[in-house]
């Protein structure tokens, strides 16, 4: 009842900016994006195709907002501006010439009516998995707020290999494209020459920005020549070159789904130890904690636990959770004391370092040898970490860079 009032408040906003700012979606082609795991990557993939096809194209994600020429910072742990920024950057968008306009939206902003009066003509959506099942109490409730989207749009693009399909496209009224791995669809790895050496989940953002290029007017071969010089999005499956021989990458991988794809790929790039540094947020959905663990615990060697926005929770309690998950897969814990010569590396085992700059310092310094990767994740690009209800500035790459530098 709370929500659903304060929703309406939401509303009110919304539809007050879209008057404010003389409805600027009107005047644009926008293609939004959203889905449990991929929305940033698509986005970020789609707007590249688009320049390179020299259409003029504005972006709003995650990272950061593009307009025109002119990038904006969209915010801490924010996905989809608020109503009134929303609408501000779409007349921007529009007075800096674009014809296109790409926003990555996640579940809640759907369901607080932050784009409402955001008319979508193209809709993606990626992937639909356990997540968020704190604000919407379970899936059916996330995916109906996922599916909002789909509303009044002309064209819906889906992926054929996600279990959430089949009800999609029932709530498609206008034309629906596929795209899949695996079976039979509109766009697929047999239909689109994509990069052999991209992960399997990269290679369905690609089949999807790939899609909604086409739908906007952009013709195959060029897609495809873009998609080879796409450079990736900053602290997604980031590499930081280092002088140590350990394979370092951040990720922003900090749902099931998400690790789970990261943990499988960085295997495939360590030639020994694979160490992973991860955390999960407090206030946010308290099942997945365990679940976690025991992915990490049955992916990694070595995992780190450690603190990932614990806001007014413990960070100790969170980990204890996860941790749960770890001992549950039978993987054993150790002390921090008991890293570097100590450790008997045929034997898992993971630790709890609350402090993530410690953590993440144990994990290079005393965890890695020559020929491991660590993988960190869960914060990825973001400059923030909340303890309290304060945000206090953070950097995983500077983080990364300074456990490097000894």
């Amino acid at each position: 009842m709370v929500r659903r009032i304060k929703n309406i408040g939401h509303w009110l906003l919304a539809v007050f900016a879209t008057l404010i700012y003389g409805f600027p979606a009107g005047k644009l082609t926008v293609i939004g994006i959203t889905g449990t795991d991929g929305k940033t990557s698509t986005t970020y993939l789609l707007y590249h195709l688009l320049k390179k096809a020299k259409l003029p194209v504005s972006m709003i994600s995650t990272v950061k907002a593009v307009i025109g020429s002119q990038i904006y910072d969209t915010g801490f742990h924010v996905t989809t501006p608020s109503a009134f920024f929303l609408q501000k950057l779409l007349k921007k968008a529009k007075s800096e010439g674009s014809r296109f306009l790409v926003l990555e939206t996640t579940s809640h902003a759907l369901d607080q009516f932050r784009t409402l009066g955001t008319s979508i003509d193209i809709a993606v959506i990626t992937n639909i998995s356990h997540e968020h099942l704190d604000y919407h109490g379970n899936l059916e409730k996330y995916l109906e707020a996922k599916a909002k989207i789909l509303k009044g749009v002309k064209t819906a693009i889906l992926n054929r290999d996600d279990a959430s399909f089949n009800t999609l496209k029932k709530k498609v009224k206008g034309k629906t494209i596929t795209f899949s791995l695996d079976k039979t669809a509109d766009y697929t790895p047999r239909s689109v020459d994509l990069p052999e050496s991209e992960p399997a989940f990269q290679k369905a953002n690609m089949l999807a920005a790939v899609a909604a290029a086409r739908e906007a007017g952009v013709d195959l071969k060029t897609a495809e020549k873009a998609l080879r010089t796409f450079s990736g999005v900053p602290g997604r499956m980031e590499r930081v070159k280092n002088g140590h021989g350990i394979n370092v990458i951040i990720d922003f991988a900090h749902k099931i789904n998400a690790l789970k794809e990261a943990l499988a790929f960085a295997r495939t790039q360590t030639r020994n130890k694979l160490i992973v540094v991860f955390g999960t947020a407090g206030l946010r959905d308290r099942l997945k904690r365990p679940i976690m663990g025991e992915l990490a615990a049955k992916a990694a060697d070595f995992a780190v636990l450690t603190a990932e926005d614990p806001r007014t929770e413990d960070v100790r309690n969170i980990i204890a959770q996860i941790a749960k998950g770890c001992l549950n897969a039978g993987m054993q814990e150790k002390n921090k004391n008991f890293g570097g010569n100590n450790l008997q590396r045929k034997n898992k085992y993971f630790f709890r370092i609350p402090d993530r700059q410690e953590a993440i310092n144990f994990a290079i310094r005393k965890l890695a040898k020559k020929g491991d990767t660590v993988i960190v994740c869960g914060k990825g690009h973001e400059k923030s970490m909340c303890y309290g209800k304060i945000e206090y500035p953070w950097d995983e790459k500077q983080a990364v860079l300074k456990a490097l530098d000894f």
